[in-house]
């Protein structure tokens, strides 16, 4: 029942806090903020659950469609409760972003906000392939609305061109869901979207090799990996700062958790055949989206294509499949989540106070406004992977992984680490250097963070010096779920990787 609620008091906040708006505009934001504090309160009673058989902590299983074998069965371990107290920490700093910024309509911005964390959360716990769309779905619709209403100057545009590409991939994965579940009938004689059920279908290449391809198009849009990622920039320039913190935070982080547990372990043989071109495929992506950063002038825009670049770190971990590179993938999900909202969060407070995401009519920001410089260069040194925060522990992990799997794509993603602190300090210098000039805006306009926002920060800081410090509590819970599905791939990938000679 404790995954039930997890989902319950999302969905039951957002109808109540849309339904607060009559009585008060202010309200909205009140009953989001209780709703997200009574999220972590159950977040920490799952931490503190034993692992019962399989790993897993909590779980339900219930009937919901029998006749097409589709029942609503959650469980999590020690990875979905990794990805659920990210999700329940960022969206408490979703809330605190758009406190201040969002005045219209609130009511159902709050809705929407808090349905797409529940939707994430579904996603994270639902073992039935079947919910699992569902809630693929339920967090897809309040995110295009979030941008479409609240969204900037081309709003529509990006929120259109988010909608086309998720749902095209998502009817692409859908389309391998129901062609799993009737394989299921052929070999056992009744429809299943069971995972555990799944697991057990033999499918004979080639089909196994298209099969998975649908699964891997669809996560890996989300991811995002090049060549899918196109809806990204635009998305998160137009977004407001709440819907950027959960894209960039919570919403990339289902593509790669897909991966992990559903594109590999479902289709070992074929994704051994494929961990070749996918790790190429994640160099490519790292070292293209960091050489584009640098073409950019809009600042969101210019950490959108960062984002997509330090993401190319965790596809690499997880197919290269084996534990010190999942592990990395696992912490870069986590420590990127973190440093890449708190990123969206001073770029989308710079807008919100200067009007302009403009970086070349910016300049000279560090005297008016130091706790904002000194914040964002915590964050953007952070991101390029200092040694003793968390992004380091990841994306070293998931090098020293991937190099026992791939060489010479380890070696190409390596020089991804050195654009990244060239276009880091670039920002730096851009914004918060040089000579200051108010020809656009009054100096009074951009006043520095307040005991708000730099509660916020702190907190994201916290998080990740803690990952970057003493690492072992989320590898720890990591660790038995890294061991179970490497075991349950090991003996099918075995004869697909001694031909390969790389992935897997």
């Amino acid at each position: 029942m404790i995954l039930l609620s997890l989902i319950s008091v999302l969905f039951v906040g957002g109808l109540i806090a849309w339904a607060s708006e009559s009585v008060d505009a202010n309200y909205p934001k009140v009953v989001a903020l209780i709703a997200i504090i009574i999220e972590l309160a159950i977040v920490v009673l799952l931490l503190l659950q034993d692992a019962g058989d399989g790993g897993w902590v909590a779980s339900i299983d219930a009937p919901w469609i029998p006749r097409f074998g589709i029942s609503f069965y959650l469980a999590a371990d020690g990875l979905s409760v990794l990805m659920i107290a990210l999700t329940a920490f960022l969206g408490l700093i979703a809330v605190g972003s758009a406190w201040a910024e969002i005045t219209e309509r609130t009511g159902f911005f709050y809705f929407n906000l808090l349905w797409t964390l529940a939707g994430v959360i579904g996603v994270f716990t639902a073992l039935d392939l079947f919910l699992f769309f569902f809630f693929w779905e339920v967090m897809l619709i309040p995110m295009y609305l979030i941008i479409a209403i609240w969204g900037h100057e081309n709003k529509s545009y990006a929120a259109m061109k988010f909608f086309i590409f998720t749902q095209v991939s998502g009817m692409l994965m859908l389309i391998a869901i129901v062609m799993m579940a009737y394989l299921h009938f052929v070999e056992f004689g009744q429809l299943s979207f069971n995972y555990q059920d799944l697991l057990s279908v033999s499918v004979a290449n080639p089909l196994q090799f298209w099969i998975m391809l649908g699964f891997f198009i669809g996560f890996a849009t989300k991811l995002p990996s090049v060549p899918f990622h196109a809806w990204l920039p635009d998305a998160h320039s137009q977004a407001p700062t709440a819907g950027s913190v959960i894209l960039a935070g919570v919403l990339l982080k289902t593509g790669a958790y897909g991966l992990i547990r559903f594109a590999i372990p479902l289709f070992p043989e074929a994704s051994a055949q494929f961990a070749p071109f996918a790790m190429g495929l994640a160099a490519f992506s790292i070292l293209y989206c960091a050489k584009v950063a640098f073409a950019q002038s809009d600042i969101k825009r210019l950490i959108a294509y960062t984002s997509v670049s330090h993401m190319g770190f965790v596809t690499l971990g997880i197919y290269a499949w084996n534990e010190q590179a999942l592990q990395g993938a696992i912490m870069t999900m986590l420590a990127h989540g973190l440093s890449a909202a708190a990123l969206f969060m001073l770029a989308g407070g710079l807008q919100h106070r200067i009007h302009t995401r403009n970086m070349n009519e910016m300049g000279g920001f560090w005297v008016h406004a130091p706790r904002m410089a000194v914040v964002t260069m915590f964050f953007s040194i952070a991101a390029l992977g200092m040694p003793g925060l968390g992004n380091f522990v990841g994306e070293f992990l998931a090098l020293l992984g991937a190099f026992q799997a791939n060489t010479y794509a380890t070696v190409a993603s390596a020089f991804g680490l050195i654009l990244a602190s060239v276009y880091s300090l670039w920002v730096i210098q851009k914004v918060f250097q040089g000579g200051f000039s108010d020809s656009r805006f009054e100096v009074s306009k951009l006043r520095d963070l307040d005991r708000r926002e730099m509660c916020y920060f702190a907190l994201m800081m916290f998080g990740l010096i803690w990952m970057g410090l003493y690492p072992q509590p989320f590898l720890n819970l990591a660790e038995p779920v890294l061991a179970s599905l490497l075991a349950s791939t090991q003996s099918a990938t075995m004869a697909a990787t001694l031909t390969t000679g790389a992935g897997l």
